[in-house]
């Protein structure tokens, strides 16, 4: 299990060692059977998996079994479920979010898994690969840079998006993609290298601090 922390992959050093990786964490949103986002997250991690500068984890909501029922209350402690979870968010120095869109949003359980978790999201880059027909899921993105700007997180505007992800499966049942998704790609987790190794730097010189109320621990 990753080691808690301030999320440095590389030790919370000030001076960044080029040997050291960066660790990725691919948050698969959606939960509903037969979803494209499994293989789009499968696809994903594996151009992140070919790169020198990032350990990949990915991270599928549905088998992660977080309650949709919270208290307010901070004195209570938080479900197993949600402890279990918070070390693999927490030791994450970058995040590659992955939504579908409904109904021009996102959907419920990736909000509900955002808000379970505080510190975890602090001063980290969040990316974004969505799907849906037209639109491409950008919709369900814009939402997401609103959602995330509250829980301290920094969003990349660099965005893979697969408009009409019905039509991308081949006759194997792998999934199709393009040239142009596969330079977006390297162009999203080129920026969240950026960002993550910036902000790593940063919160090793100073712990980031918020105003958000404090919550149980375990």
């Amino acid at each position: 299990m990753p080691q808690s922390g301030d999320g440095c992959g590389f030790g919370g050093g000030i001076v960044w060692d080029e040997r050291e990786r960066l660790r990725l964490v691919i948050l698969v949103g959606a939960t509903r059977q037969g979803r494209f986002g499994l293989a789009a997250a499968e696809w994903l991690a594996s151009r992140a998996r070919l790169r020198k500068d990032f350990e990949v984890d990915v991270i599928d909501l549905a088998t992660a079994w977080l309650p949709d029922l919270m208290t307010a209350d901070p004195a209570v402690s938080r479900p197993s479920a949600v402890r279990d979870l918070s070390p693999w968010l927490d030791a994450a120095d970058a995040f590659a979010v992955i939504t579908p869109e409904y109904r021009h949003g996102y959907p419920a359980s990736l909000k509900n898994a955002i808000d379970w978790y505080d510190r975890e999201w602090h001063a980290k880059p969040v990316g974004f690969l969505s799907y849906g027909g037209p639109s491409g899921g950008l919709c369900a993105v814009a939402q997401l840079r609103q959602v995330f700007a509250e829980s301290h997180a920094v969003t990349v505007s660099e965005t893979v998006s697969f408009h009409d992800y019905d039509k991308r499966w081949g006759p194997d049942g792998a999934l199709l993609d393009t040239e142009d998704c596969r330079r977006d790609a390297v162009a999203m987790l080129d920026r969240l290298g950026w960002w993550a190794r910036a902000l790593c730097r940063a919160r090793a010189r100073e712990p980031y601090r918020c105003a958000d109320r404090p919550r149980a621990e375990e």
